[in-house]
């Protein structure tokens, strides 16, 4: 079927909402037209989400609604029995409602529904799921992305993003709803009234506050010392307001100041069209305050309250956003020290990081004899290792992190956690503090201790059908013809995570990957830069990742400058074939 009779479909059909029908009988412009139906939204790193109107390739309730069908569906085969699914929804707009719609349909499909009826960030749903023993989860949450965008998460029964093999299964469902008349539904009175709905209460968001708070390690340097550190907080019009000030309160932080015109949730983001804590404008506010409080330490996290971003002071008095490379490091840092400190560090210790996050955390574990792990992009894969050992007991999970912003400690939840991530901060702050350093001090003697690092994203935004075939183009040329070199530098390793294979191009040798399939490449330098491609999961957006070592800050930059240059060169190249 093509986009056009896709679009003709949706204006005569009877299931359709009128006020999604009456916004595509309004469209002129066929190139619009085609964006909204050329294909169905898919999952990605992820799940499910975009550009909230109306269309196959849109967020609406019928694009929900055979989501949801097709999990109920899947679920029904999978397990006997009576099962149930969790859901949760951030600040977003529409977030409430796709929520409920999704939830009506599992009833419908005689699943039982477990259903937050207020604003949670998306951990407390892993939470859940592994706390109320669901088969599986949904969060409605675009995460980061702009107003416009909504998404649809889904977790399977350990409280982890579904992986690939998962999530196909669930897409086979429901690529074969062919009808939106097929999405069963009912009234949300009477899935209360037959008892297939249940509103989440109070306890277990408090027992979700009570695990937070016992992942101090210092604890002593916290009763003691929590009081004097000064904190300003932005949960950026998000769902992380409560929750975060809630366990800072009970740990006896009393001087965390809230960033006022960024408190209260608004899906409109007034003040930040992009709510990304990776993105130093979402800072701006917060940055005018600083000049009156001084504060220690300045953080923000996104809409659902999986990423946090954090602000330093550096040696000239100026504030800068911290890397989600920089301040994972750190993190990585302070815990395996404290840990240490405690004669609490495993024996078979692992963090588990991806693999277009630094190397330079694996510098770090050796010092404390605990193993670095690998895995594709998408904490949904970090979430799936924990599962891994937690079964095996092969290992012990310290810690997760992503360059991205995300973060996780502790077993309770399977997804990055910026709730975690904040009370763990701010412990690591107040420790430096006691010590007469800041935070980027603390960076400096990391860096002088194991090396320079230094890390770079480009996202190339190519929109619509072109756009994808644009950037398989692109991927295609690297993937089979490009040259062994770039710039003055030899290519020594290449990987290809789609063919699963690693190349060593020197030494005419290779070995398969242990990966999951993905459309990922990875090139590695001969002085140990290396730099990645692959499409988002999530996003219009083709990304390449970029890291170099050096031998100093000013050494690192000017590097980084240069290859982030020639790879560019790169892909113009790749463009023009």
């Amino acid at each position: 079927m093509t986009y056009s009779d896709k679009y003709k479909s949706w204006i005569n059909s009877n299931s359709i909402d009128l006020e999604l029908k009456k916004e595509l009988e309004q469209l002129i412009d066929e190139n619009e037209i085609e964006d909204r139906f050329y294909k169905d939204l898919e999952f990605g790193t992820g799940g499910l989400r975009g550009v909230m109107g109306a269309g196959t390739n849109r967020m609406n309730i019928h694009t929900i609604g055979k989501a949801t069908q097709g999990l109920a569906e899947y679920l029904n085969l999978k397990y006997k029995g009576d099962i149930s699914v969790c859901i949760a929804y951030d600040s977003r707009n529409m977030s409430k409602k796709f929520a409920r719609a999704a939830a009506m349909t599992l009833c419908a499909n005689g699943i039982f529904v477990n259903l937050f009826d207020k604003l949670t960030p998306t951990p407390i749903l892993s939470y859940a799921v592994r706390e109320l023993k669901s088969k599986a989860g949904i969060v409605i949450t675009a995460s980061h992305n702009p107003k416009q965008y909504n998404g649809y998460k889904v977790y399977g029964d350990d409280g982890g993003q579904v992986t690939d093999e998962v999530a196909n299964e669930i897409i086979t469902c429901a690529k074969s709803i062919k009808d939106f008349s097929k999405v069963k539904t009912m009234e949300i009175s009477i899935a209360k009234t037959n008892g297939m709905l249940k509103i989440i209460g109070e306890n277990l968001y408090l027992s979700y506050i009570e695990k937070v708070k016992n992942l101090t390690v210092r604890k002593d340097l916290i009763a003691e010392y929590a009081k004097d550190l000064k904190i300003i907080y932005t949960p950026i019009h998000g769902s992380g307001n409560v929750p975060v000030r809630r366990v800072l309160r009970e740990l006896g932080y009393d001087n965390v100041f809230v960033v006022k015109k960024q408190e209260m949730p608004n899906g409109d983001f007034p003040t930040a069209p992009y709510p990304n804590p990776e993105d130093p404008k979402v800072f701006a506010l917060a940055l005018e305050m600083a000049k009156d409080i001084n504060p220690d330490i300045i953080f923000g996290t996104d809409p659902d309250c999986d990423r946090i971003g954090v602000v330093v002071k550096d040696k000239e008095g100026q504030y800068r956003v911290l890397t989600g490379n920089q301040t994972g490091v750190l993190l990585s840092n302070y815990i395996l020290n404290a840990l240490c400190g405690t004669n609490e560090l495993p024996k078979n210790g692992v963090i588990i990081k991806t693999i277009v996050t630094t190397d330079m955390v694996e510098a770090i574990t050796k010092k404390y004899n605990v193993e670095v792990l690998d895995v594709l992009t998408g904490f949904k894969y970090i979430g799936e290792k924990i599962k891994e050992f937690e079964l095996s007991g092969e290992k012990e999970f310290i810690f997760g992190f992503e360059e991205s912003f995300g973060y996780l400690a502790g077993n309770f939840v399977r997804d990055k956690d910026a709730v975690i991530a904040a009370m763990l901060i701010c412990e690591m702050t107040l420790y430096y503090k006691n010590k007469g350093m800041s935070l980027y001090d603390a960076l400096m003697d990391i860096y002088s201790e194991h090396g320079f690092y230094e890390e770079a994203l480009v996202s190339i935004e190519l929109k619509g059908k072109d756009g994808a075939e644009k950037i398989s183009k692109i991927l295609e040329y690297l993937r089979s013809s490009m040259k062994d070199e770039l710039g003055n530098n030899k290519i020594v390793k290449k990987m290809d995570y789609r063919a699963s294979l690693e190349v060593d191009l020197i030494n005419h040798k290779s070995e398969v990957i242990e990966l999951p399939k993905s459309n990922v490449l990875k090139f590695v330098l001969e002085d140990g830069s290396w730099f990645v491609v692959r499409p988002s999961g999530t996003e219009p957006k083709m990304k390449i990742y970029i890291s170099v070592k050096g031998n100093s800050i000013e050494n690192t930059s000017e590097k980084i400058i240069q290859l982030k240059e020639n790879v560019m060169s790169l892909v113009d190249e790749a463009c023009k074939i």
